[in-house]
């Protein structure tokens, strides 16, 4: 008997040995599988709850718990819970009895990253008010745009951003869109400032009543997609949406000690999302008006952070910028965001410390996605049976060419194996549905796929083309639109965007494929920024490209440019590059050509263009 108690006692000793062994992100895989369990739990509750437990009765909650607690650090001032819960008090009331929005109605904020902007969505929620988040870079006919599409009865805004306002007035006026700052006094002829009515506004709580209509259904954000690629779109972001969104904080470890870092724009999913979830934890936020590479440790340092958020384009700046002694001098534990590239991945860890990075997937209007709890370099989530359980999504082969799913002889989508590239599209349900576009019935349609497994059936397509490995781990290949077919071969462009950044002359690359009369497909093309100080050696790139990627993938035409157009998130646009292509007549920057024969990149001229358009020169 003594002898069976000892091999028991001594499996019980080895079995966590055994496990990481044979199961070595079981432990990460058991906690994370916890946290989707209590985030389900908490959700479901939540809304089922009557009235249902919203967003804006957890910042209460906190309110009551952590009254006196830094919310923002904002540069010099600090706001507590109560300052913030106070101030949306004032706003709501101004908003409700002066401006006059009723419920249901949507107000657009045109601000940068200040602190009244969670003050107007709090507010906006008091009074049961959706808050449409215009990216302050957008003018003229984008700004209109959105502006119709969410339906906006009222547009509040800054005098910093006037201009944008006076060029677009007249057509608000014609519209029926009312437009406000909010400040002290306007510099703009027929646009009212508010602040001095919300200073002697009460700061008494709001009454329940005007928030009693509220459902699970009910429409609490609009946020817009960056409109790389085309006019942004007005994603729904239901009150739902705002409680499953919140828990991302939560399942990368954020606790309510943590001082998170936010230098994203609060009208982009990201920043604004971030925020809510430092509210859902009871932790203290550090808000930045615009993300700058030479004040981000010194802020980190400043404000003892601990939790930064990020996008890639982000953390590349910052290990591009010179180094210094004290690199290591902060206080951060975690990172959250999406977009970091391997090599910039490695460069981050290695120059800034062992810092846990949760690198996740989503889209603001998607209905599923990743975290890489398990921090594997280059991975954009993780992923095991219970996760596609909870999710239902599938990777399905992809036709570049047509941009749609292939197909069988049944009209079902194919699956593709387990390590191989496909597009990942998610089961649409009660549970998990797609809630669409405000007012853009059309791309709403475009981002449904039918008959996917079985006929009937509604799959929301996440128009990312990813791939699985045998860990479970998952990666991010490239955004359809932007793969181009070559050859009779794809061309990821992050891939090769990745490729070009390697080479010691190029600060950053932004590659597309342009069509060519008389050739199938589209050509690699890209605009590229060189370092500081270097010029351009279109033999070393000759050399580079022919190294590291396959001939179908090389770009034929390099455009150089002194700043690549991005979006306020760091997102490169693709749009007018598309239309100039590679004429030279047209483009004004230095362009140039690959000559094999030469093995170099020589300057485009009018006289190669014709040989190309008459198919003299082989491509």
């Amino acid at each position: 008997m003594l002898d069976l108690y000892t091999a028991v006692l001594g499996l019980l000793i080895l079995l966590p040995l055994l496990a990481k062994f044979f199961f070595p992100y079981f432990w990460l895989d058991l906690k994370n599988l916890i946290g989707y369990i209590r985030m389900g739990y908490r959700c479901r509750s939540y809304m089922q709850h009557t009235p249902p437990i919203t967003f804006l009765d957890i910042f209460l909650a906190r309110v009551k718990k952590y009254s006196d607690k830094p919310l923002i650090f904002f540069e010099d001032e600090v706001y507590s819970y109560q300052d913030i819960d106070r101030h949306s008090n004032q706003i709501a009331r101004v908003l409700k009895d002066y401006v006059g929005l009723k419920e249901e109605e949507t107000m657009a904020v045109f601000f940068r990253n200040i602190p009244a902007y969670l003050s107007v969505l709090i507010g906006l929620s008091k009074i049961s008010c959706t808050m449409a988040c215009v990216n302050c870079n957008i003018r003229l006919k984008s700004l209109i745009h959105v502006l119709k599409s969410c339906k906006a009865k009222v547009l509040l805004s800054t005098p910093d951003l006037k201009d944008a306002i006076e060029d677009i007035l007249p057509t608000l006026n014609a519209e029926g869109i009312r437009v406000f700052y909010l400040s002290d006094d306007s510099p703009t002829e027929g646009v009212e400032a508010l602040l001095k009515r919300v200073k002697l506004s009460s700061a008494e709580s709001v009454p329940f009543s005007f928030r009693a209509n509220v459902t699970p259904k009910s429409v609490g954000l609009y946020i817009f997609t960056s409109g790389t690629t085309g006019l942004p779109k007005a994603a729904v972001i239901s009150q739902k949406k705002i409680i499953m969104a919140l828990h991302l904080l939560r399942l990368s470890g954020v606790h309510d000690k943590d001082v998170v870092y936010i230098p994203l724009p609060l009208y982009h999913g990201s920043g604004l999302l971030g925020l809510l979830g430092s509210i859902d934890m009871g932790a203290t936020c550090v808000l930045r008006s615009k993300f700058s590479v030479s004040h981000y440790w010194d802020d980190c340092r400043r404000y003892h952070v601990t939790v930064i958020q990020y996008v890639g384009e982000l953390m590349r700046y910052l290990c591009n910028a010179p180094k210094r002694d004290n690199d290591r001098d902060h206080r951060v534990r975690i990172a959250i965001g999406n977009g970091m590239r391997t090599e910039v991945w490695k460069e981050f860890l290695n120059r800034f410390g062992p810092i846990k990075i949760y690198e996740i997937y989503g889209a603001t209007e998607g209905t599923a996605g990743f975290i890489n709890y398990a921090g594997k370099i280059g991975a954009v989530g993780r992923t095991n049976f219970f996760i596609k359980k909870l999710f239902n999504y599938q990777f399905v082969q992809y036709d570049v060419d047509s941009n749609q799913p292939m197909r069988d002889e049944k009209g079902l989508c194919i699956t593709v194996p387990t390590g191989e590239v496909g597009l990942m599209v998610v089961k649409i349900s009660e549970t998990i549905p797609f809630e669409g576009y405000a007012g853009d019935y059309r791309n709403t349609e475009k981002k449904i796929l039918h008959n996917v497994l079985k006929k009937g059936d509604c799959y929301f397509n996440t128009g990312d083309l990813l791939r699985e490995d045998h860990e479970g781990f998952i990666y991010f290949h490239d955004r359809v639109g932007d793969t181009f077919r070559w050859k009779g071969e794809n061309v990821a462009t992050t891939e090769v965007e990745m490729t070009l950044v390697a080479l010691d002359i190029i600060e950053e690359a932004n590659v597309y494929g342009v069509p060519v009369p008389g050739h199938e497909g589209k050509i690699g093309m890209a605009a590229i920024r060189l370092k500081d100080g270097c010029p351009f050696d279109g033999k070393k790139l000759f050399i580079h490209t022919k190294d590291h990627l396959p001939s179908y993938a090389i770009p034929r035409f390099i455009r150089i440019q002194e700043k690549l157009e991005i979006t306020g998130t760091f997102k490169l646009c693709k749009t007018h590059l598309l239309r100039d292509g590679f004429n030279p007549a047209t483009i004004s920057d230095p362009l140039f050509f690959l000559d094999d024969s030469e093995k170099n990149y020589i300057p485009m001229t009018e006289e190669i263009y014709c040989s190309i358009l008459e198919k003299k020169r082989k491509l």
